[in-house]
């Protein structure tokens, strides 16, 4: 347990101390920030790192395990109604409790919160029921997502335009770190009872189909709600004259962040301890074990969230107003890229999405190689999204292309990493990005006198399209590399599973 802990504390630290860097060194060279501010933020950056490290252990001992047992319930049932309105509920659960969904929700001017989430909830919980459906049905994924973002983009053209990024944002939002463990874990279950010679790859996509659903929503709810009734107003950013102060900011938003966790988990509990009842039957020693994980999972998100929402936010917002001010605002180009190639390492859920990924590729697909296509996707959409506020370019000539290319390369790289692409785009896109980074691109946005609704989001939708290219080429890579082996060595590898296999770059 001791060990396990300090390996989680060692991977924490390697996610955040680096963000910590990029954000003094622009204090103290670039754009100072206020000794308030950099006081949330220090302290927010502690709460981040033990808040990470707490949470990855009660992931490991809970939300992965009751996810495998539900995947593994659901196929077993034999039932297909059942699977479909069970995994419905599940879906729209989980979707509505993100707590990633409730900051972005929170910063729409124009329809209520509350509405915003049910809306997105819907559509998450329809397009769970389509990825699991895919599984069974054994439809290739390529096909199935060049359908299903055609109807985005159908969808897009009719929708009122100002919502474009909106809905492309909330698709990202879904997959953070509630859902992430759960729907990853869900596939492996479902794909592990089905037993098929694709089951790794019908590991994942889940969360990438999953995706869709938000986007397509919150299109269609755009034609009822008018943007031109309310302007933009941000809340005002919390700060603190002394230390003292500074904590008490945090005691509040401490049991603020608890008691949205606890709501977020709730469904979760209430769906396992069903499953636990009528089907499941587990020893007391795994539950147990699981109601410690909960409890883990609960506290280190609390933490997170605590540290994002009070520590992160102000100097996300901060940083991008002052850069975004300054006569050769430009210089936001290469500082965008090192944020977005840094911040990356810093979301909760790509930890776990990059651990699942080597544990069911055996290897063949290691955390570094994972997170450096992600790290390097992350940086192009913030450059992107940079760009796009400063030439006041539409939404519409990065997506389109971007999408054009990552649904091309589907047809020519191995499924598993197209699979994987589009359930690490929606993983990318999670806490850090609704909590700093778009609060970044707000601030440019402002000094820059751009639409805000137009212009600063989007941001969480290009950082959910980039990494279904850049990790896409490194299934090409790979691919490229794997044909040289068999070509040196065809008597060895000509029955090994290019899928799992263990190749060198």
């Amino acid at each position: 347990m001791q060990r396990n802990l300090l390996e989680k504390l060692k991977e924490s630290a390697q996610s955040v101390l680096p963000v910590c860097f990029i954000v003094l060194a622009l204090h103290v060279l670039v754009a100072p920030l206020p000794s308030n501010t950099l006081l949330l933020f220090l302290i927010g950056a502690v709460l981040l790192l033990a808040g990470m490290t707490i949470f990855a252990l009660g992931v490991e001992m809970a939300i992965m395990p009751m996810g495998d047992h539900i995947g593994s319930g659901l196929i077993q049932s034999r039932n297909i109604w059942f699977l479909v309105a069970a995994s419905f509920i599940l879906g729209a659960a989980v979707t509505a409790a993100e707590p990633d969904l409730h900051v972005l929700a929170n910063q729409i001017p124009t329809v209520p919160t509350i509405v915003v989430v049910l809306i997105v909830a819907i559509g998450g919980g329809a397009f769970l029921v389509i990825a699991l459906l895919r599984i069974l049905l054994q439809i290739r994924l390529s096909w199935l997502l060049t359908l299903l973002y055609a109807l985005v983009f159908v969808a897009a053209i009719l929708a009122a335009p100002d919502y474009l990024a909106v809905a492309f944002d909330s698709g990202g939002v879904t997959t953070g770190p509630v859902t992430v463990p759960l729907i990853l874990a869900l596939g492996g279950g479902v794909a592990a009872v089905r037993g098929s010679r694709s089951a790794e790859a019908d590991s994942f996509g889940l969360l990438g189909i999953s995706s869709i659903g938000p986007i397509i929503a919150v299109l269609i709810m755009g034609l009822f709600f008018d943007s031109s009734v309310a302007e933009y107003g941000m809340e005002p950013l919390p700060t603190a004259g002394t230390l003292a102060e500074g904590f008490q900011l945090y005691a509040g938003e401490l049991m603020r962040s608890a008691q949205e966790i606890s709501v977020s988990l709730a469904p979760i509990v209430v769906i396992f301890g069903v499953y636990q009842v009528l089907r499941l039957h587990l020893p007391p020693s795994q539950i147990i074990r699981m109601v410690v994980g909960i409890v883990y999972t609960m506290f280190g998100l609390t933490l997170f969230l605590a540290g994002v929402n009070i520590g992160f936010l102000p100097a996300g917002t901060a940083l991008g107003s002052t850069i975004g001010a300054f006569s050769n605002n430009w210089i936001l180009i290469p500082i965008g890229f090192i944020i977005g190639f840094v911040v990356v390492a810093a979301e909760p859920a790509v930890l776990v999405l990059n651990k699942q990924v080597e544990e069911i590729t055996s290897g063949a697909i290691s955390r570094n190689m994972m997170m450096a296509s992600l790290s390097v996707g992350v940086g192009l959409a913030l450059v992107m999204a940079l760009a796009r506020i400063l030439m006041g370019t539409s939404i519409w000539f990065f997506l389109l292309p971007g999408y054009a290319v990552a649904l091309a390369l589907t047809f020519f790289v191995p499924e598993m990493f197209t699979a994987i692409a589009f359930d690490s785009g929606g993983v990318a896109a999670g806490t850090m990005a609704a909590a700093f980074l778009l609060p970044f691109t707000i601030g440019v946005s402002e000094a820059v006198g751009g639409n805000l609704l137009t212009d600063a989001f989007g941001i969480i939708g290009l950082i959910a399209m980039m990494p279904l290219v850049t990790v896409q080429i490194l299934g090409m890579l790979y691919t490229i590399r794997l044909r040289q082996v068999q070509l040196e060595m065809p008597e060895e590898v000509e029955t090994v599973e290019p899928e799992i296999d263990i190749i060198e770059f």
